[in-house]
């Protein structure tokens, strides 16, 4: 048991997805460690603000954060001195809990229906479609230079600030396209109100399940998963470290936890350990050559 109670940075704003799964652990662990564990929301600096400090904090176990692509894959690449910390070097990674998929969807007045018929649209009238994204160096925006790079393909980038407005000028018909994330995104698609294409990920989404990924529909290489996980500072104790991947993997195989991140708009894919590692540092290098060669800044 650890010294005292854990704190679990939330590197956001209380509310979101994000702070609401991680609420969730925050339970679940509590009710295994026999004291609380208790949520601490630091937001600001896209996440760096609070990732900072218990990257700078005390290494005893008492003290974690709950991380995401963002704060440790695309901050170092994309704002001055990666936020103040290296997201590799300065962190032990737990577990990777969820991933947040990212889904190409179109206006319904579209003339494409299939991914392979966008991509002839794409190929007809090259730099003509407008793709939408929730801002300069967001994960959406990142997906779109990923897919560019990975198809040769050209759509102008459209930067909103946030999902709503983005939705907006998409269901508007005035944007074609977007790579929006499930929660922005399912309601809009069961209603029939946007057309959803294929799923940016590895694996299909089990919200749109007849969904093919990018790479079934004939563009490989695109897979740009979100994706929320549990990090240590550098330096604590490899039992605690053990005692937190067993307790994430005890959750993550309850079906009410399972069937929460569901309804949150999250896909279950629980890595730990090596796994979790091997993948972070791929994904670190991925998003660092999308920047550099897309020449990407954020806002």
């Amino acid at each position: 048991m650890p010294p005292r109670p854990v704190t679990l940075v939330v590197p956001y704003p209380a509310g979101g997805p994000t702070d609401l799964i991680a609420r969730m652990m925050a339970l679940e662990f509590s009710a295994d460690l026999g004291q609380p564990m208790v949520v601490e929301n630091v937001g600001g600096g896209a996440g760096a603000i609070g990732t900072r400090r218990v990257a700078q904090g005390v290494k005893d176990g008492t003290q974690l954060v709950f991380g995401t692509n963002q704060t440790h894959a695309t901050n170092i690449s994309l704002i001055p001195q990666g936020g103040g910390y290296h997201p590799i070097n300065d962190f032990t990674p737990i577990a990777l809990l969820v991933d947040l998929q990212h889904i190409l969807v179109v206006k319904n007045d579209l003339p494409a229906r299939t991914m392979p018929e966008f991509l002839d649209l794409l190929r007809a009238q090259p730099g003509r479609l407008n793709c939408g994204s929730t801002g300069q160096g967001s994960a959406a925006h990142l997906t779109l230079e990923l897919f560019r790079a990975r198809t040769g393909l050209q759509m102008n980038h459209i930067a909103y600030r946030g999902s709503a407005p983005l939705m907006q000028d998409l269901l508007g018909g005035h944007i074609d396209a977007s790579f929006a994330t499930t929660p922005t995104v399912l309601a809009q698609v069961q209603a029939g109100r946007v057309r959803a294409l294929a799923v940016a990920s590895p694996n299909r989404s089990p919200h749109l399940p007849e969904l093919p990924t990018l790479a079934q529909a004939g563009v490989p290489g695109v897979e740009a998963d979100a994706w929320l996980a549990f990090f240590a500072p550098a330096g604590v104790p490899e039992a605690a470290i053990a005692r937190y991947r067993a307790l994430a993997a005890q959750a993550m195989r309850k079906e009410s936890v399972r069937a929460e991140c569901i309804r949150l708009g999250m896909a279950p894919n629980l890595r730990e350990g090596a796994a979790f590692a091997a993948f972070l540092a791929e994904d670190v290098q991925r998003w660092a050559e999308v920047v550099r060669s897309a020449n990407v800044t954020a806002e």
